[in-house]
């Protein structure tokens, strides 16, 4: 027996061994190797799901395993009901990081030696901001979030030899990952192991990996490549780009460490010409013509100039643009702009003299639009350096910030003081109107701030406020009020105004990362000026098609679809090209790789050939019947595009046939199932990628996307040890209840939550179950009741097994697996545990155990499978597999029947309350006459009354309230119209209205209440069934729950048994018994 700190781990090695087990029953028959139909699928015969294949630069963890568990459920369930079902997976390996890795290794080793001597190791605070959930570097030890003093100093991160070690690789092993392709070697063996340990029902044959390491995978991407130059959709531009200078290339989302889906960010920079005479900091600058280079998203503004802004405390550089011009920024807007063409030296920037914001702060200034001259540079305490170029342009009659910072130091001479600004920079100028906004006027920045009564530039939030008021009113409602295009709205003349400011030289265009991005290489990226191929993504026709695909496909949210008709709102051309990395050679340009999100795309089809061309080999190496030569663009035009037969290739027709067979049963497919992140690359490439090469029939069907995980309610992190691969969760609970943990961790496109306490009451579960099952199975013939079921109690737990087959078919259906575990597992072991109290002495039913333990088995299948075949077979000695043995046939649940149970268990705990009231001799039962002395069950017997129908005032109300609801918008007519109707009812009309009214309008809130609630049944006269049938039948569980020997059931409505209450008939009056609610008394016998 396994045991740990004197825990015991029984429980979860049985699994494992099962699991184990299970495993090698299915490698023997092959049982998720997937082969087309003769004949094309009628709607519901087969299902193709796919994953997006994971990055192999290390162990495959929980996150993998939760969106992946999404896909799994659901092939499982499709296999179960009786699809033929194609679940492929395969490993990617293109683009940066195994080769950034790769160096890194080479550049430790030359120094630190083989194997490397790193500097003393301390133990170092960890980081929690540092990795999150990324999809690499996975370690079969947890990390301790602790670094070495080098690694501090180097950023924070850990050298690549100590990741390599954190991977179980021997000194002697790691010096061979200098060589990125043994990461390809190495890394997708050990993630099949993983998956399979994991019970992914896969067929294996069809996996692959990315790059030119697999030569029929090279040859799919360079045909797609091909293809969509000739279709004009991959055309060679310059654009502005993220970019690595580190790695001299740019940098697309999944080369990022951090920012992924950070677009460029576009400013106008504003040349602020700086006047003469310069101060004597700026001596060096004699001879050249100096501007403040200003960043700004609003040109139109720039009439209303009245200074400009520096920061006192900034870093600022005086940057040599060309043989004339210098203009004075920050070094990291410098260096942006050395990638766009504006340095002297290109890509390298030269600060001529080094400046503070001090060195600025009173520079005369000429500035573009400008109706002052000069304008001046003064000092504000809210740049941040991080934006921009670190000069801002003021125009305080639009612009809050400016408004406040200029009012701030006009009313404080002290500020003026302490930075030295004299009095004829600020005083003179006054707020100059440029724009009109509706209600706002041509001072809309003084208004506002006046309006929410802001007191100084240092009151952030209702800055933050004030321009939200502000800015978008002033773009769409504004009309401008001066210059050459006054009396014009101000969103149609900004575009002119910036065109007219760069042509005459005034401005220059201007990018930089809207956030701050930094590459897997560990540098800052910078937005450049790049002359690469693009996919021309955006383009109007081409994004119709995608717009007409989206709108077919179902994507099982709201959040989901709108996620993805924002991303066609913006995405446009994509760099796909890169000088750096694994990959695919651009077919026309071999200086240049296809980058890691755009030979992604389309591969799904890659997979319904793929053991063919492989021959079930990851990396396409082994001899076989074609060769990578042959795989032509017309063969692949023929397989995927219904291009004509390839009259001149060799390859035999039959395998062609067979090919092309396996590519039209099996597309489209039907599921590709993703985290949320991808929507706004990977998964609309993919849409406008199928859109483009194939023919709409064989477009995608589905995407279904979920948030991230997190672990036990917080963010999964390697650095703060909060962190499981998926090998290491196999090991710690077991495959079945990592499983049940992840199917329990949520179904929407929010985060999810992995909670360790579930997949450890997983394991007890479980085990717990096949427990029950062996001792029910072993004593069968004695403890159970033979014959049809016949009790109350066998139709209840009969239905309660149809309403669990029904329900949890509808939740696998729609993909809400957290339901599916409730409803076929949870709830329907509970129906279990209550049948079995409920037969009593009797026994339970021989063959309703033997169909609940198949029943429970089928449900639970697809999210512990290993379980759930061990059973199937072990246990109940069934034939053939769980995984394909057909969703349970059920009859229709009677809705009566269960309320009828419902309606038993609730007035049981009623009772029961009741009857302990009585005797612990509460004040509240003494008021009421009940006995106060000790009693004990034994003594008493129990008087359960019963009134099956609402007569008097109260159907009156009932009728009323039925007259008065809209069935269609489940909603009822006012309240006014209500009570007018109850004053002109019989009840209104008698003459002890008054008193009977203060009755009625409690009833008739807590009806509607209930009505809305629960539906408009609520307001029926009487239950669906007898009341007093449903109890009698029940006569034996009722005095077992309640400990009493007597009991009787008796109608309310009748004076002889009202008679029996004695001397308690007063409690009858105080709480009279109403359809649904008996009143149960309890005598002394």
């Amino acid at each position: 027996m396994a045991t740990e700190g004197g825990k015991s781990f029984a429980r979860r090695d049985r699994l494992l061994e099962i699991e184990a087990k299970v495993r090698t029953w299915w490698d023997e028959k092959d049982v998720f190797r997937a082969e087309p139909g003769e004949s094309p699928p009628a709607p519901g015969e087969k299902f193709f799901g796919n994953f997006p294949f994971p990055y192999m630069n290390g162990f495959l963890h929980l996150g993998h395993a939760f969106s992946l568990s999404k896909l799994e459920f659901a092939a499982a369930y499709h296999r179960l009901r009786g699809a033929n079902v194609l679940l492929p997976f395969a490993f990617h390996c293109t683009g940066m990081p195994i080769k950034a890795s790769a160096d890194k290794l080479a550049r430790e080793i030359q120094l630190f030696g083989n194997p490397p001597v790193f500097p003393h190791e301390v133990e170092e605070p960890s980081n929690p901001k540092e990795e999150s959930q990324e999809a690499n570097e996975g370690a079969l030890d947890k990390f301790k979030g602790k670094k070495s003093k080098a690694a501090a100093k180097s950023g924070g991160q850990m050298f690549q030899w100590e990741i390599m070690r954190s991977f179980g690789l021997s000194d002697s092993e790691i010096a061979k990952f200098q060589n990125p392709y043994e990461w390809l070697k190495f890394f997708p063996p050990l993630a099949v192991e993983d998956l399979k340990a994991f019970g992914l029902g896969c067929d294996w044959r069809r996996s692959f990996i990315t790059t030119d390491m697999n030569p029929f995978f090279d040859s799919f991407v360079r045909w797609q490549m091909r293809k969509l130059r000739a279709m004009g959709k991959i055309v060679k531009d310059v654009r502005y780009t993220i970019y690595s200078p580190l790695d001299g290339q740019p940098c697309a989302d999944h080369d990022r460490a951090t920012g992924e889906g950070v677009q460029p960010q576009e400013y106008t920079v504003i040349k602020m010409e700086v006047m003469k005479p310069f101060p004597p900091k700026l001596g060096p600058l004699e001879g050249r013509r100096v501007f403040l280079a200003a960043g700004t998203l609003r040109p139109e503004t720039m009439y209303g100039q009245t200074n400009a802004w520096v920061l006192p405390d900034g870093k600022y550089g005086a940057f040599e643009i060309n043989e004339t011009d210098v203009f004075i920024l920050t070094e990291r807007a410098a260096l942006n702009l050395s990638y766009q063409n504006f340095s002297k030296v290109p890509q390298k920037p030269t600060c001529l003299v080094e400046l503070t914001g001090y060195d600025l702060i009173g520079l005369p200034l000429k500035s573009p639009l400008s109706f002052n001259e000069p304008i001046y540079a003064l000092p504000m305490l809210t740049i941040l350096t991080d934006k921009g170029t670190g000069i801002v342009t003021s125009v305080p009659s639009d612009a809050p910030d400016d408004y406040m910072a200029l009012h701030d130091l006009k009313a404080k001479p002290a500020l003026r003081a302490k930075y030295r600004v004299k009095d004829e920079w600020v005083l003179p100028f006054e707020i100059v109107p440029i724009i009109n906004i509706p209600e706002l006027g041509d001072r809309a920045a003084e208004k506002v701030c006046i309006d929410l009564k802001i007191k100084s530039q240092n009151d952030k939030e209702k800055l933050a406020e004030a321009k939200k008021l502000t800015y978008l009113r002033g773009f769409t409602e504004g009309t401008m009020l001066v210059g050459e295009f006054a009396g014009n709205k101000v969103n149609e003349v900004k575009p002119l105004i910036r065109t007219k400011l760069i042509e005459t030289g005034q401005a220059i265009m201007y990018s930089e990362p809207e956030k701050k991005v930094m590459s897997r290489s560990g540098d800052e990226c910078v937005v450049a000026l790049t002359d690469q191929w693009y996919i021309t993504y955006g383009e109007p026709e081409w994004k119709k098609l995608a717009e007409e695909c989206l709108i077919h496909m179902n994507l099982y949210s709201d959040e989901t679809r709108n996620g993805f008709v924002h991303t066609l709102g913006w995405l446009n051309q994509w760099a796909c090209s890169r000088s750096f990395g694994l990959g695919t050679r651009i077919p026309w340009d071999e200086e240049f790789l296809v980058e890691s999100l755009s030979d992604s795309t389309i591969y799904m089809a890659y997979y319904t050939v793929a053991h063919i061309l492989q021959n079930g080999d990851m990396y396409g190496r082994l001899t076989n019947a074609v060769k990578p030569a042959q795989m032509t663009d017309e063969v692949w035009d023929f397989l995927f595009c219904r291009g004509p037969y390839p009259k001149s290739s060799d390859i035999h027709f039959s395998i062609l046939n067979k090919m092309k067979q396996e590519f039209e049963y099996w597309y489209p497919f039907d599921l590709r199932v993703s985290g949320k992140d991808l929507i706004q690359n990977h998964l609309t490439f993919s849409i406008y990628n199928h859109t483009a090469i194939m023919s709409n029939q064989h477009w995608p069907r589905g995407f279904r996307c979920n948030g991230h995980i997190m672990l036990n309610s917080e963010k999964m992190s390697k650095s703060t040890g909060n962190f499981r691969t998926l090998r290491q969760a196999i090991e710690e609970f077991s495959a079945d209840a990592t499983r049940f943990s992840l199917a329990d961790a949520g179904d929407g496109v929010d985060d999810a939550n992995f909670v360790f306490e579930t997949a450890n009451a997983a394991i007890l579960r479980l085990t717990k179950e096949i427990a029950w099952m062996e001792e029910v199975l072993a004593a069968a013939e004695s403890s159970l009741r033979t014959g049809p079921p016949s009790t109350y109690a066998d139709r209840v737990f009969e239905n309660e097994i149809n309403i669990a087959v029904n329900t949890t078919e509808q939740n696998y259906k729609d993909y809400m697996f957290r339901e599916a575990l409730k409803t076929g597992f949870y709830d329907l072991q509970a129906a279990r545990d209550e049948y079995r109290f409920s037969c009593g002495s009797g026994g339970m039913n021989h063959d309703l155990v033997w169909r609940f333990m198949d029943v429970q088995t089928r449900l639970i299948a697809p999210i512990c499978p290993h379980y759930a075949e061990y059973v199937w077979r072990e246990l109940l000695k069934k034939q053939g597999f769980v995984v394909k043995a057909g969703w349970p046939t059920a009859d229709s649940p009677d809705a009566t029947l269960k309320k009828a149970n419902k309606y038993l268990q609730d007035s049981i705990v009623l009772m029961r309350k009741l009857l302990q009231k009585q005797i612990l001799g509460s004040k509240k039962a003494n008021k009421k006459g009940a006995p106060v002395t000790s009693l004990t069950e034994d003594k008493l017997k129990g008087l359960i009354y019963v009134n099956e129908r609402f007569d008097g005032w109260q159907a009156e109300c009932l009728r009323i309230l039925q007259s008065k609801f809209d069935n269609n918008t489940n909603t009822f007519a006012s309240d006014g119209e209500i009570l007018e109707a109850l004053q002109k009812s019989s009840v209104g009309q008698s003459t002890n209205f008054k008193q009977t009214q203060k009755l009625c309008m409690p009833f008739l809130r807590f009806k509607k209440d209930e009505a809305l609630k629960l539906g408009v049944h609520a307001l029926d006269l009487k239950l669906p069934f007898g009341e007093i049938a449903v109890l009698q039948e029940n006569l034996d569980l009722i005095k077992r729950q309640l400990g009493l020997e007597e009991v009787e059931v008796l109608s309310a409505t009748d004076p002889d048994a009202r008679a029996n209450a004695g001397p308690l008939v007063s409690l009858l009056n105080q709480n009279p018994p109403a359809p649904g609610n008996p009143t149960a008394i309890f005598l002394t016998r």
